[in-house]
């Protein structure tokens, strides 16, 4: 009864959005990319960004930053070089 009490909570938090999918990053000042580790990338997987400065929903809408390599726990984004805090949450998916 345990396994499946246990299963139902996770998919009752699954269905109510908790999956676990979500961090932060700051992009790399000077820099035009910036490497980030997250164990549940992989090299098919979708990343999704939401900026949480008003620098990040800049570069976001400038429209050069994208992801540029996927790998197992890691991706890397291509962005401006700038000076600035640009934050972003952001969503991993498969």
């Amino acid at each position: 009864f345990a396994d499946q009490r246990e299963t139902s909570e996770v998919v009752n938090n699954i269905l109510a959005g908790k999956m676990n999918a979500t961090a932060s990053v700051t992009l790399t000042n000077s820099a035009t990319s910036t490497a980030v580790t997250d164990y549940r990338v992989g090299p098919e997987s979708v990343v999704l960004f939401m900026p949480t400065t008003a620098d990040g929903a800049a570069e976001l809408a400038a429209g050069g930053m994208y992801v540029s390599a996927r790998a197992k726990n890691t991706f890397t984004i291509t962005h401006s070089s700038a000076t600035t805090t640009r934050s972003f949450d952001y969503v991993v998916i498969g």
